[in-house]
């Protein structure tokens, strides 16, 4: 199973980007699906997540201006950035926690290669 991120990019602060992450192979359905950054020095933190009955959650910096969805039939999540600040400059990581490959559940952390968002003000 590969997760693959792509969407990221510099841009200017108060725009927007919407990167997008699809598991790739015979996987069936997917549990929770979430996004995380790592800044320039610091660890990785969690963004947002939804979960398998489409709820959601949020790291409080980005509330009212990211927005998180998925689509399972394309086996994707989205994370809609708008007015993005140089604050939010980091590697995006998408992340599965658990998923159904060829019919088995298997639990434990997928992550995707990551995308570079940089905000410049």
């Amino acid at each position: 199973v590969q997760l693959q991120a792509s969407g990221g990019g510099s841009v200017q602060a108060g725009e927007s980007l919407r990167p997008s992450c699809t598991a790739s192979g015979p996987v069936v359905a997917i549990n929770t699906m979430a996004w995380y950054r790592q800044p320039p020095g610091n660890k990785r933190e969690l963004v947002a997540r939804v979960r398998s009955d489409s709820t959601t959650e949020y790291a409080d910096s980005v509330i009212g201006r990211f927005t998180i969805s998925r689509d399972n039939a394309k086996k994707s999540v989205y994370l809609q950035m708008n007015n993005l600040k140089p604050e939010d400059t980091a590697v995006y990581y998408c992340n599965v926690d658990r998923l159904n490959y060829l019919g088995n559940w298997y639990t434990g952390d997928y992550w995707g290669q990551g995308t570079q968002v940089t905000v410049s003000s």
